[in-house]
C-alpha cells in the first residue's frame, strides 16, 4: 500500500479547480441514469445565541445556523444542494436515525428547561425527506451533546455534557420518545486543566471543571453501553437490560486515561475487539481490546492524532473507522485537518498522512453511503466540505467544493431508495 503524503495546502488550491471540472464532468453522464432516488443530508447546527452556559466552554460560538438543514446530495460530484429547513433554535447539535432510517433523533444541546436539555424525535416523510416533529422530551440533564440508538432498535442513548450524566429514553411504537428509564450521574475526580500527554507547547484547556459526559454508545451486542467523561478522564462501561432500559455498573465500573487527556470520543472496529479512543485535550488515539464477553477493555497503544512533530494548541474532535476496518480517521480542531492512519492485522495504527479541512474547526465528519465521499463540518467556518476517499490508499482529495451553512455541527445521509 503506498502512504498518503501530507501534501501542502498550496499544491491541493493550485489543483483542485482542474480535479472539481473533471468530476463535474463526469457527474454529467452519471445523472442521465433515470429514476435514481434521492440521497439526503440533514445536517444538524448551533441555531441558538444561548451558547455560553459554560465558562471554560471555548467551542461555541453564536448560533450561526437555523436548525436541521436539509440538502440533496449528487451522487457523482458529491455537491450538495439546499433543500430545506427544520427551524430549530435550540441547537440540535448531535443526530442520529434509529435503525429503520424512518425516524430521526436530535439532541438539543442549548435547549435548557431548568436543569435539563432535550431530545426531539422526527418522522420522515421517505417520499421526500422532510421532517415532522413527534415530540421533545428531557434530556435527563443540561446541554445533550451526544446520542445514538442502542442496537435493538427499542431506545435512545444520551450524553448531557454540561450536566455530566447520561440518560435512556425509550422509543415508542410510533417512533416517538417517552420518559427517561434511567439516568446516571458521572461520579469521580475531576482531571487537572493541562493534559498529561498534551502536545509541546499546547494550551488546550477544554471540560476540567466538572463531570463532562462527551459520548454514550452500545457495544455491537447491545449487553453493555459505554460512555466517555471529558472531564473525569474516564470511559464508563455498563451492562444493559434490553428489555427494562435499566444500566447497571460493570466490573470494574470504568477505565482511566492520563489525567487531564480528556476521552471525548471512540468508535469500534467493524470486528467489534478493538476500540479506538480520541482524546481531545491531549489530541491522541488509545487503542483498547475490548472482551464482548465481560465488557472490560485492556489498553494496548498510545499515538498522538497529529503530524509527527506537531507543536502548539489542537482540540482533537471526531474519529472513525471506515467500513472496511482498514482506515482510522481523526479530526483535529485548530490544526484544522484530518489524519489517516492504515489498521494493521492486530488493530494497531500507522499514520498515513492528513488532509486540511479547508476550513476553521473541523467538529465531526461522515461518509455519505456509497463510501465515496467524506463531507467535515467545519463549525467556525461555517461550510462543510467534501473530499473524494481514495478506497486503496484512505487518501482524501478535496473536491473544491464548499457548502455554505452556519455553524455545523453534525453531518447524516439517508438514502431515499432504500428507506423504502
Amino acid at each position: 500500500m503506498q502512504p498518503v503524503s501530507i501534501i501542502s495546502r498550496r499544491f491541493f488550491l493550485k489543483n483542485s479547480a482542474a480535479l472539481t471540472i473533471g468530476a463535474l464532468g463526469l457527474a454529467s453522464m452519471l445523472n442521465a441514469r433515470a429514476g435514481e432516488e434521492p440521497l439526503i443530508a440533514y445536517v444538524g447546527t448551533y441555531s441558538s445565541p444561548l451558547h455560553n452556559v459554560g465558562p471554560t466552554q471555548v467551542d461555541l460560538p453564536p448560533g450561526n445556523g437555523r436548525g436541521i438543514h436539509l440538502f440533496q446530495v449528487d451522487r457523482a460530484t458529491g455537491v450538495m444542494s439546499p433543500r430545506g429547513v427544520y427551524e430549530q433554535a435550540t441547537s440540535p447539535s448531535c443526530l442520529a436515525f434509529d435503525s429503520s432510517k424512518t425516524h430521526l433523533y436530535s439532541a438539543n444541546e442549548t435547549d435548557r428547561s431548568g436543569d435539563s436539555g432535550s431530545i426531539s424525535a422526527f418522522a420522515i416523510d421517505r417520499a421526500n425527506g422532510e421532517l415532522k416533529l413527534l415530540n421533545t422530551v428531557s434530556s435527563g440533564g443540561a446541554g445533550p451533546a451526544y446520542l445514538s440508538i442502542h442496537p435493538s432498535g427499542r431506545f435512545v442513548l444520551v450524553a448531557n455534557y454540561f450536566g455530566g450524566s447520561v440518560a435512556v429514553l425509550p422509543i415508542l411504537a410510533d417512533g416517538s420518545l417517552g420518559a427517561a428509564t434511567d439516568i446516571k450521574k458521572d461520579v469521580g475526580t475531576v482531571g487537572p486543566k493541562k493534559a498529561t500527554n498534551a502536545p509541546g507547547g499546547s494550551f488546550a484547556i477544554s471540560g476540567h471543571d466538572q463531570a463532562h459526559a462527551h459520548m454514550i454508545q452500545a457495544d455491537p451486542s447491545g449487553r453493555f453501553v459505554l460512555h466517555a467523561d471529558l472531564g473525569l478522564d474516564q470511559i464508563f462501561v455498563w451492562k444493559f437490560d434490553q428489555q427494562t432500559g435499566v444500566l447497571t455498573a460493570n466490573e470494574p465500573p470504568a477505565i482511566s486515561l492520563p489525567p487531564g487527556d480528556g476521552p471525548r470520543h471512540f468508535a469500534f472496529h467493524p470486528n467489534g475487539r478493538w476500540l479506538y479512543s480520541l482524546q481531545e485535550e491531549a489530541s491522541n488515539i488509545v487503542l483498547f481490546d475490548y472482551d464482548s464477553t465481560n465488557g472490560k477493555l485492556a489498553q494496548r497503544e498510545t499515538l498522538s492524532s497529529l503530524p509527527p512533530g506537531f507543536a502548539g494548541s489542537s482540540f482533537a474532535s471526531e474519529i472513525m473507522v471506515s467500513t472496511d476496518g482498514r482506515f482510522v480517521y481523526a479530526g483535529n480542531r485548530l490544526h484544522d485537518a484530518i489524519s489517516i492512519f492504515s489498521v494493521g492485522e492486530m488493530g494497531a495504527l500507522t499514520f498515513l498522512g492528513e488532509e486540511w479541512t479547508r476550513g476553521d474547526y473541523p467538529r465531526s465528519f461522515d461518509v455519505e453511503p456509497s463510501g465515496t465521499f467524506l463531507y467535515s463540518c467545519n463549525q467556525r467556518a461555517d461550510a462543510i466540505t467534501a473530499f473524494r476517499i481514495d478506497r486503496k490508499s484512505g487518501g482524501l482529495v478535496f473536491t473544491g467544493h464548499f457548502t455554505p451553512i452556519g455553524n455545523p455541527s453534525i453531518i447524516v445521509f439517508l438514502d431515499l431508495g432504500k428507506a423504502k
